[in-house]
């Protein structure tokens, strides 16, 4: 009996073994998992709606990492498919019953507004995926110039509606995608000031 009791305790510190190597291999793997957001959430402190830019960008953390510039990207696809997802809920409401001929007109004029935003929005994506070279800082001049249009062209949107009834139907909509945008606006100015060619 005492010639089985080296095995079993062999056996059994070798169990142990295995069963610390699991738990360690399950943490890390958990923590490879669970992508660092630090760098998204001190990046939204330069933007006017911070909390709203932590929310929407940190499930982008794995794609974005620590780069300034896929941040910004993510910013603008967030902001597109806001801007896209607004345009249909305007244009749902020009087919609403019982307007006046002045809420006719301002959804009119708004779904065409958003319709630029959401075209100024694409241009500037497009600009974004070949910032390289020598021009690069006339690139982020024009990709802050079709941010900053989209941002006008939003706001006129939601100026059309001042004073009607039309104006909280529409307003949470037109709101958040504007607070979308100078987001994406912010991040995109942070990002001009970064050396990402060589010169």
């Amino acid at each position: 009996m005492d010639s089985c009791l080296p095995s079993k305790l062999l056996y059994f510190y070798f169990q142990c073994l295995v069963a610390t190597t699991t738990i360690i291999t399950i943490t890390c793997s958990a923590t490879r998992i669970q992508p660092n957001t630090q760098f998204i959430k001190t990046s939204c402190d330069v933007t006017m709606y911070p909390k709203l830019c932590f929310n929407t960008l940190s499930p982008y953390a794995t794609s974005i990492q620590n780069s300034p510039i896929n941040l910004a990207k993510a910013a603008l696809t967030v902001t597109l498919k806001a801007a896209r997802s607004t345009l249909g809920a305007v244009s749902k409401f020009s087919k609403t019953s019982n307007l006046t001929p002045q809420e006719a007109l301002a959804i009119t004029d708004c779904v065409e507004n958003t319709g630029d935003s959401i075209d100024e929005l694409r241009q500037s994506l497009a600009a974004m995926k070949n910032l390289e070279g020598p021009e690069f800082e006339m690139k982020m001049n024009n990709v802050m110039t079709w941010v900053s249009a989209a941002l006008t062209d939003e706001d006129t949107c939601m100026d059309g509606f001042e004073g009607n009834a039309m104006n909280g139907k529409i307003k949470n909509y037109i709101v958040n995608v504007s607070q979308l945008t100078s987001n994406a606006l912010a991040l995109v100015k942070n990002l001009s000031s970064f050396q990402v060619y060589s010169p």
